[in-house]
């Protein structure tokens, strides 16, 4: 099995669907429920399936040899999974799923700016070259009255954009500390139950003190968005981040396959128009196609 040839890259086309639909089911459970209420159910979700997991996998429920190194990992799951995540699904509720996760592609940009930055990772100009692609795929759509053919208010859409923006912030912050906190050989099963414990623990003390746990524990009774929310969470923290990481590991060329998994905008697009009823203009599909060619380029120069 380890010798199909671009196994990787054929799993990677699958992560990319899987984000797609995470992005759709996560999008309605919010606006069903609220953006707070269903980010701390797909975390209880989700910590109870990795617990099992990782028990099955290595006898133990918790990774405790992990060290020192744990601290960097639960700093990026509190930034990724209990601050991104809650920026992103207020994204969702105001620019779609489609706007929002186009907005995403810009986390390899500040990533590879921060690694520059703080992990003395070189920065050529083709990089640079790329980046400036992707912002101007994205300044494309965004730019088209509003990304939406004018239907969202100016001052929605900006502060939309802002969360996005603010998501794909957090997910490169995250992105950065996983990498600090995986140095020494702590895999990636381990590593991403850090993380979800982190952004649980944070999250749910955060809704308690705000004496909003409860409250937003009692907008989840409905079953069609426990549905959207079981859904959202199979598809991305659960088999997508599983067909991810399989990818990652047997793929040929780990840059095509990195590339791939970013095309959850382009499989939006038809998504948004058949379900949303939402246009999409030859300028958005222009826009989108450019945003991913720039993010390729990141990951394959």
């Amino acid at each position: 099995m380890n010798h199909v040839p671009y196994l990787g890259e054929a799993v990677s086309l699958l992560t990319a669907a899987c984000w797609s639909a995470t992005a759709v089911f996560f999008a309605r459970a919010s606006g069903r429920a609220g953006s707070p209420a269903v980010n701390m159910a797909r975390l209880t979700l989700a910590l109870g399936v990795m617990l099992v997991l990782h028990t099955a996998l290595f006898g133990s429920p918790f990774p405790l040899h992990a060290g020192p190194r744990i601290a960097w990992l639960a700093a990026s799951g509190l930034v990724g999974f209990s601050l991104g995540d809650a920026l992103v699904y207020e994204a969702y509720l105001i620019l779609g799923p489609r706007l929002t996760m186009l907005v995403m592609t810009l986390w390899p940009v500040f990533a590879a700016l921060m690694a520059w930055a703080f992990l003395g990772q070189a920065m050529n100009l083709a990089k640079a070259g790329s980046m400036l692609v992707t912002l101007g795929g994205i300044a494309l759509v965004v730019g088209e009255r509003g990304g939406g053919g004018g239907r969202r208010r100016p001052g929605r859409f900006a502060l939309g954009l802002a969360l996005a923006m603010g998501g794909a912030t957090c997910q490169a912050v995250g992105f950065i500390f996983s990498k600090l906190g995986m140095t020494g050989g702590m895999g990636p099963i381990s590593a991403n139950l850090v993380r979800v414990v982190a952004g649980f623990l944070a999250l749910g003390c955060w809704q308690a003190l705000r004496g909003e746990l409860l409250p937003n524990a009692g907008r989840l009774r409905d079953g069609r968005t426990l549905l959207l929310i079981a859904g959202g969470t199979t598809c991305g923290p659960l088999v997508g981040v599983m067909l991810s990481l399989y990818a990652i590991q047997h793929a040929t060329y780990l840059g095509v396959a990195s590339t791939l998994m970013s095309l959850s905008p382009v499989i939006l697009l038809p998504v948004s128009a058949i379900l949303d009823k939402e246009r999409v203009s030859p300028r958005a599909v222009a826009g989108t196609l450019v945003s991913l060619a720039g993010a390729a380029a990141l990951f394959l120069l």
